[in-house]
């Protein structure tokens, strides 16, 4: 095998936004947090499964959702990690501080798990199970960002 060189690809100082549409689902979950600090889920009308976050179309049945619930707002961590790797953040371009935990959260009604991270001031009280709330920012935008973490309650 010949010896080569490896290919490099750089994109320099040049930005890459990603902007999509949510969609209707989208738009109305993302709206709730900012307006009401509210999760808003969608319910199947076949087999009452519940989505957070919502969508369109049901995983199981294959039929459309239009019925809106809400849940939450507290769950129980149904899996997490703790990172404390730094690497660099897509969403701003900055190192990401570690350490810091995300899980999967099933919020209260739900019958799938939300993604988002959790506060470990107190690791050992990071466990599957463990009861948790929303934190909220005070200056909410419409974004995911809305929830700054989920924090563990007694």
């Amino acid at each position: 095998m010949p010896n080569t060189d490896p290919v490099i690809i750089e994109s320099g100082p040049a930005r890459q936004p990603f902007n999509y549409a949510v969609g209707r689902h989208g738009s109305l979950f993302l709206q709730e947090l900012r307006d009401n600090r509210r999760f808003m889920a969608v319910k199947c009308p076949k087999c009452g499964k519940v989505y957070i976050p919502p969508r369109r179309v049901c995983g199981a049945c294959f039929v459309e959702m239009d019925e809106f619930v809400e849940v939450g707002p507290g769950g129980t961590i149904g899996t997490f990690t703790i990172l404390r790797y730094a690497f660099i953040d897509p969403e701003t371009g900055e190192q990401k501080p570690v350490p810091y935990g995300y899980g999967f959260i099933r919020l209260d009604g739900a019958d799938t798990l939300f993604q988002h991270y959790i506060d470990i001031q107190d690791e050992s009280k990071v466990v599957i199970g463990a009861r948790v709330e929303p934190v909220f920012a005070d200056e909410r935008k419409g974004t995911i960002k809305d929830i700054q973490y989920f924090r563990i309650v007694e």
